[in-house]
């Protein structure tokens, strides 16, 4: 049966051009033969864009074997997961072509990035979907540098298998002057859950989840989980020596799961969050990743052995959720031992002085009201209004804004600011400066502050990265009106 509420939202949250493809051609044509036929998308009516790119990306379903005798069918760029490796130098201009070669339109988003509306890879800003079968070429200056990623954009809903539930992401590495210091080996890890489906959240989740829910209802579990495409004991270990540094990227590309991470024996030198080098870099024993947030982290190799860099929870552990470090030399079974519980807390990371006032501050209240008109999961409002029917916040170019997000839920909240960056300014009671991010997670019953400088004009959308979430209400646009 339809679920009509999902239709509708999904109608209104859908450009004429995606509605109008699916009724016209969609259902004609398989993908592969739309990719032969149709030319390169065009832009407000242009000519077809010609030329080699300087990237290409294909989206194309894929059976990924994650583990001996487990394979997980998705959707992947270029035929894997994570995707290829993108590096940017910064201020360079590119050129990046994506094929969409499966049977529903799609969308990416350039995470991190401040770049226009138009190429930023969000329906909501005004970027074009990518029908069935046709190649569109983003064309973008890449800016700020750091570690930033890509990723699709396209709503799911109750489809499980599409959106960031499926395997489209990857990293994009801009190279800028700065250097991350001395290190011997660079390791990118991704970290991703499989197989959802829906299961009571109180029930469940909590022995299962580092985003330990408060709240009643459904929410989506998982059957398995990977670093980059292999569950725990599958694939190639990380290999070091004894004295190397080595800088691990860390990012978390769950549709919906926030992960806590520890490497029995060593610790992390967090030096960059979501790209951006931190004001005070600091070594921790155990990390957290909220969806979509990125940790680079020196860790010195002074620990010989044979070890799991995995998650804190063993039954995460056990869907997957790590990777082996082999030491040259050692062998035998990967070590695992827990670490002390500790509280994430951001602000070991920032400044204590206060930061700058702001022009304007929006208080922005958010929560759920619980399942709606025969929904599977809550709607989500942020003060009372939910996406597509709720106003944009109106700023003006140049000025400084305050975001204070009031968490009125027992759910954590990863929020993304697109095409900007924000300092965060203040965790609960305290004050902080310094610490630049694009996404910052808000736990529940809590209050986050975070400030922009307006300097990106065009629309600008803010939302939960839960997909879950997103899908379902937690979406606002900013507009810029002079």
């Amino acid at each position: 049966m339809v679920d009509l509420t999902a239709f509708i939202r999904r109608t209104a949250r859908t450009s004429m051009d995606r509605r109008s493809f699916i009724a016209g051609a969609g259902v004609l044509l398989s993908s592969k033969a739309l990719v032969a036929l149709a030319p390169m998308q065009t832009k407000n009516g242009d000519a077809p864009v010609i030329g080699k790119a300087d990237h290409s990306l294909r989206i194309e379903p894929l059976n990924l074997e994650i583990g001996t005798g487990v394979t997980v069918k998705t959707l992947a760029y270029n035929g894997q997961v994570p995707g290829p490796l993108l590096r940017l130098r910064e201020g360079v201009p590119v050129t990046i072509d994506v094929t969409n070669a499966t049977d529903s339109p799609d969308i990416v988003h350039w995470h991190g990035l401040a770049i226009d509306s138009l190429n930023d890879g969000a329906m909501e800003e005004g970027s074009p979907m990518i029908p069935v079968g046709t190649t569109h070429r983003y064309s973008f200056t890449p800016k700020p540098s750091g570690t930033r990623w890509y990723h699709t954009h396209a709503s799911a809903f109750d489809n499980l298998s599409i959106g960031t539930y499926s395997g489209q992401f990857g990293f994009l590495l801009i190279e800028g002057k700065d250097q991350p210091g001395h290190y011997d080996q660079e390791i990118n890890l991704a970290i991703h859950h499989w197989e959802p489906s829906f299961v009571p959240m109180v029930e469940t989740m909590r022995q299962q989840s580092s985003n330990m829910p408060l709240t009643t209802g459904s929410d989506v579990g998982y059957k398995y989980a990977t670093i980059n495409a292999h569950m725990l004991g599958a694939g190639e270990p990380i290999r070091v020596k004894q004295g190397q540094r080595v800088l691990l990227r860390l990012l978390n590309a769950s549709a919906t799961e926030n992960v806590v991470l520890a490497l029995p024996g060593h610790s992390f030198k967090i030096i960059a969050m979501d790209g951006n080098p931190v004001p005070n870099p600091k070594a921790v024993d155990v990390l957290s990743l909220a969806v979509a947030e990125r940790v680079d982290a020196i860790v010195e190799m002074n620990s010989p052995g044979v070890w799991v860099l995995g998650s804190t929870l063993e039954k995460a552990r056990q869907m997957g959720l790590g990777i082996v470090v082999e030491y040259a030399g050692k062998s035998g079974a990967p070590v695992w031992k827990d670490s002390a519980p500790v509280d994430w807390d951001y602000t070991q990371f920032a400044n204590t002085s206060e930061a700058p006032k702001p022009d304007e501050t929006f208080t922005l209240t958010f929560r759920d009201f619980g399942s709606m008109h025969g929904s599977k999961f809550d709607t989500w409002t942020i003060n009372n209004k939910s996406w597509p029917d709720i106003e944009p916040l109106a700023v003006q170019r140049g000025k400084r804004y305050r975001m204070v997000f009031r968490n009125g839920s027992g759910d954590q909240h990863p929020i993304h600011l697109h095409r900007h960056t924000f300092e965060v300014t203040r965790i609960g009671t305290r004050q902080t400066s310094g610490l630049m991010k694009d996404v910052v997670n808000v736990m529940p019953l809590d209050t986050v502050e975070v400030d922009f400088v307006a300097n990106n004009p065009g629309d600008t959308l803010w939302h939960c990265h839960q997909q879950l979430h997103m899908d379902y209400g937690f979406m606002q646009l900013i507009k810029y009106s002079g």
